[in-house]
């Protein structure tokens, strides 16, 4: 295995201008979820340049290709990469510039698409040196619920061949480039919309007895929800509940005759998950009534908690170790962030990771979903490399 991992690096220097290429059409040219039009044909069309069939159309806008090695039959391990953009104007004074006003890859899904394009190509010219099969997945609509993912699944992207694990990657910009990161169990929550509309009966703020006043009742909700936090939780188990949005349209001497409230759920528990979802409803429609007015409290269910499977895991990093050295390798704290790669690990064997894109000296430090966002185009001749070695070891466990 040792030479077979000395011709991935080679391999994966090699073509390492061309993923970088990839990566800045990509990354000129973003598209929004479920619009990546472009984006796929530009994927199928560079796995056919290097010999594969590609199956176009799933969720829309998905790319599913099969490298088969020897004894094809024996095992399938599967490498997901999404392709959405972000809402975003960018920022960045770079060649490689959005030309999309008001759209930007701010989140790497650039790189993770450029990445394993480039792994394809190193797993294919390497095809008659490793037993099984690899089902290459190129995911639209990461970042718009219901989630690319859980449309690729229903349409049936884990079968035939059916991947007997999956691995996925992302850019993390808190991590220097030439290190991953791990965790093994739970990793990134579950994600959940929460859309309050709190009636009342509005009038004049100088006789608030002949009012149903939605502001106070309103504000009674918010805080009282916290309590399902902080009371009702198993606090070793990491919830969040926050409210980003309330509007109370009046004015001065108004009370209007209603409030809206916008808020997000996340839990690593799918049962504590919908326990805590009717719990907030009950309390918050039970305030409202108490109080002379209603509400009304509705819920767009998001993705499901992330959990990397803890033996995978263990194999996926042993392997990288092998690959990257074990100074190189960092583990991860929970992310109370959302991730559709959580529908795939919620049904097949899963290890999600880290790939770090941040250089100090370089001033590459922005956050991903930032106008800022870039990262060190190093970590690209990494990432190719890594995964088809990852996905060859995997196949070999």
């Amino acid at each position: 295995m040792s030479q077979l991992q000395e011709k991935i690096k080679a391999l994966a220097k090699e073509q390492s201008a061309q993923v970088i290429a990839h990566r800045r059409h990509l990354h000129s040219n973003p598209e929004l979820s479920f619009e990546e039009f472009k984006t796929a044909g530009y994927v199928a069309q560079q796995l056919r340049a290097i010999g594969l069939d590609p199956q176009e159309g799933f969720a829309g806008t998905g790319v599913v290709a099969i490298i088969e090695g020897r004894n094809a039959e024996s095992r399938t391990v599967g490498l997901r990469a999404d392709m959405d953009a972000l809402p975003i104007l960018e920022a960045n004074d770079v060649p490689y510039k959005s030309l999309v006003p008001g759209v930007m890859h701010a989140c790497g899904h650039d790189v993770h698409t450029s990445s394993l394009l480039g792994t394809a190509r190193i797993l294919h010219q390497l095809k008659d040196e490793f037993d099984g099969t690899i089902k290459l997945v190129f995911q639209p609509a990461e970042e718009k619920a219901p989630g690319g993912a859980s449309l690729m699944i229903k349409e049936g992207v884990l079968e035939n061949p059916r991947p007997a694990s999956m691995v996925g990657q992302h850019v993390a910009p808190n991590i220097p480039v030439g290190k991953i990161g791990f965790r093994e169990g739970m990793y990134m929550a579950s994600t959940d919309e929460l859309y309050l509309t709190v009636k009342g009966k509005g009038g004049h703020a100088a006789a608030p007895h002949q009012l149903v006043d939605p502001v106070l009742m309103a504000s009674h909700i918010i805080v009282a929800l916290q309590q399902i936090i902080s009371r009702n939780r198993n606090p070793a188990n990491p919830a969040v509940l926050s409210f980003g949005r309330f509007i109370a349209d009046g004015v001065t001497n108004v009370i209007p005759d209603e409030v809206t409230i916008q808020g997000t759920w996340r839990c690593m528990d799918e049962v504590w998950r919908a326990e805590g979802l009717g719990k907030m409803k009950k309390l918050a429609e039970g305030i409202a009534e108490s109080m002379g007015g209603s509400c009304v409290f509705d819920i767009v269910h998001g993705y499901p908690f992330l959990k990397n499977h803890p033996e995978l895991t263990r194999r996926i990093r042993t392997a990288a170790t092998q690959y990257m050295g074990a100074e190189n390798i960092v583990d991860l704290d929970l992310w109370m962030a959302g991730e559709d790669f959580a529908f795939y690990s919620q049904v097949v064997d899963s290890c999600f990771y880290r790939l770090g894109t941040r250089n100090e000296a370089r001033g590459i430090v922005s956050g991903v979903h930032t106008p800022t966002f870039d990262i060190d185009e190093s970590a690209l001749e990494i990432s190719t490399g890594l995964m088809s070695w990852l996905a060859i070891a995997e196949l070999a466990s």
